[in-house]
């Protein structure tokens, strides 16, 4: 372990200076304190980015599918799902920031020095190929609020793509960062929309608090809408870019209450645009021959000026064309990121294209790959948007379960190791999110899924898990016996806390090798086995899919 900085583990000496945010500047040598409130709004500003970021990138075009369809299928009845969203977001996403303000190294490259050469490359060519898939997805919403504002597909899709590149390619981090999060103020483009169509608010807060099930709904579809929500709003690509984009940041361990505040904006952010959405739209449609059947976001915003006027229609379309914009250039970076650092390559957006020519052409690449499948004619689209369906539910169960080792792995995090109430908390979500993995990855494989084998699913599903965490714990504590208790650390000390802030994860070369205990190799080998599965059913079907089409 080591807290001087010179030797922290950096792959890219671009990680090390001066934070350059988009609404302020702190030096690479300032370490005063900041004892006045004017002083940590100041240092809030630098830092705020990855979080909104993040956050508002993942309410991209599939987010407005599924949100829309929420709202036109069910109306506000499944708002609860999003307050339920909340606590989980959080979690995650401040694990990450922890990895990466401590670390200085991207999730994939740890995933493969700790746990080996096979989850390393399993993890960085998974993400690959679902990145890549999502990004189709972002340009086809783009396509659509183009078309709405009659703009011809092959202009706005093109414009658009040379702007996403642009925007990253200047060499200027800051620059990049304000551009971002000009894009991220646009996302309040849906408020006004909500004023406008004016849903009853009481039914919204109502709704919001209170879990129910729509009255009416197919319970199978109902159910794979719920993890659909889900998906869209707890995504793999976000570990990879918010670790990675702090790391580019250069925010080190003693901002992590300001990144953590930032990141409770974008949670609060995308929280706020995703209940918006689901409220106008099940306004718009209730009543209406369309409730019920939803087609996609350019209906939205026919509906819309259909029932509400011409402007909602051309704010949503706007909307939608922003959230597809920054949802294409968040994810396109998570993938330049990762492989940059797996393959030990320049990788920052403080270096101009000239500097780190392959971590442009890579993000470049997959922008003009995706804008080309959306404009070839005969591309099968909807065959593309299953698959990012299925490769999501394949890797969403690896990256969280890595998420968590990594955080209780002392080697890696030292003081800022998880808690054992987050860990009980962590792992409760994980147990969820890789249950709610496995329907969805059933259902896109056996589409005629009936509503009662996925509730055999869950209750099978459930019990296994409580089982399977009973015999953990039990391992667990017989590896423990004998075992004397840490010295607990009082980190309200200031010594503590100055050793705590400045405490960074030594070189790669240097960590001692990770020691799995009993329970996590049996984790590890129930996932290996999984991902086995998962990926040979997905195959089949996919392929199946195409021979059919």
């Amino acid at each position: 372990m080591s807290n001087n900085k010179t030797e922290a583990a950096v792959l890219d000496s671009a990680h090390v200076g001066d934070i350059r945010g988009a609404l302020g500047t702190i030096r690479h040598d300032d370490t005063a304190p900041r004892n006045s409130w004017m002083a940590r709004f100041k240092t809030l500003l630098a830092i705020l980015g990855p979080g909104l970021i993040v956050m508002v990138g993942d309410n991209d075009a599939g987010a407005f599918s599924t949100y829309a369809q929420a709202g036109q299928n069910y109306g506000t009845a499944l708002l609860w799902t999003l307050a339920l969203l909340i606590p989980v977001l959080y979690v995650n996403q401040e694990m990450v920031l922890r990895l990466g303000a401590v670390t200085g190294v991207g999730h994939a490259r740890l995933i493969l020095e700790r746990y080996g050469k096979f989850w390393g490359a399993f993890s960085a060519i998974d993400l690959f190929l679902l990145n890549a898939l999502t990004i189709v997805t972002e340009f086809i919403g783009i396509s659509l609020g183009m078309a709405f504002l009659g703009v011809p597909k092959i202009i706005g899709v093109g414009l658009a793509a040379v702007f996403i590149m642009l925007s990253a390619s200047t060499g200027d981090f800051r620059r990049f960062e304000r551009f971002s999060l000009t894009l991220v103020a646009g996302s309040l483009i849906l408020v006004p929309i909500l004023v406008m169509v004016h849903p009853p608010m009481t039914q919204i807060a109502h709704d919001f608090v209170v879990p129910q099930m729509p009255a009416g709904g197919k319970l199978s579809d109902v159910v794979l809408l719920i993890i659909g929500i889900v998906g869209t709003t707890v995504a793999p690509w976000q570990l990879f870019f918010q670790q990675s984009y702090i790391i580019d940041k250069r925010i080190t361990p003693r901002f992590i209450k300001y990144e953590r505040a930032d990141l409770w904006l974008g949670i609060a952010l995308v929280v706020i645009g995703a209940v918006a959405m689901i409220a106008f739209t099940a306004q718009v449609f209730a009543g209406k021959p369309e409730f019920g059947h939803f087609q996609d976001a350019g209906a939205v915003a026919h509906g819309l000026a259909k029932y509400y006027g011409k402007l909602p229609g051309v704010l949503f379309a706007v909307a939608l064309i922003d959230a597809s914009i920054i949802g294409a250039m968040a994810v396109s970076l998570s993938t330049a990121y990762a492989l940059g650092d797996v393959l030990s390559l320049k990788h920052s957006l403080h270096r101009k294209p000239t500097d780190a020519p392959a971590f442009y052409a890579m993000y470049c690449g997959l922008i003009v790959l995706a804008a080309a499948l959306v404009l070839l004619p005969g591309v099968p689209l909807g065959l593309l948007t299953n698959a990012v369906q299925s490769l999501a539910g394949v890797l969403l169960p690896s990256a969280t379960v890595f998420l968590l080792l990594l955080c209780n792995d002392k080697a890696v995090l030292g003081p800022w190791v998880n808690s054992r109430f987050t860990n009980l908390i962590t792992g409760a979500i994980v147990a969820v999110l890789v249950l709610l993995s496995i329907i969805l990855t059933a259902a896109v494989v056996f589409p005629d899924m009936s509503g009662e084998t996925i509730t055999d699913i869950l209750i099978v599903g459930g019990v296994l898990g409580l089982v399977t965490a009973i015999a953990m714990n039990v391992i667990h504590a017989r590896e423990t016996v004998g075992q004397e208790d840490e010295p607990q650390h009082h980190h309200h000390k200031k010594g503590e806390l100055q050793h705590k802030y400045s405490w960074r994860m030594p070189p790669l070369e240097k960590l001692a090798p990770v020691a799995l205990s009993s329970r996590n190799k049996l984790w590890m080998s129930v996932l290996r086995g999984y991902l086995l599965v998962a990926m040979i059913m997905v195959i089949w079907r996919v392929a199946q899919l195409a021979l059919a089409a």
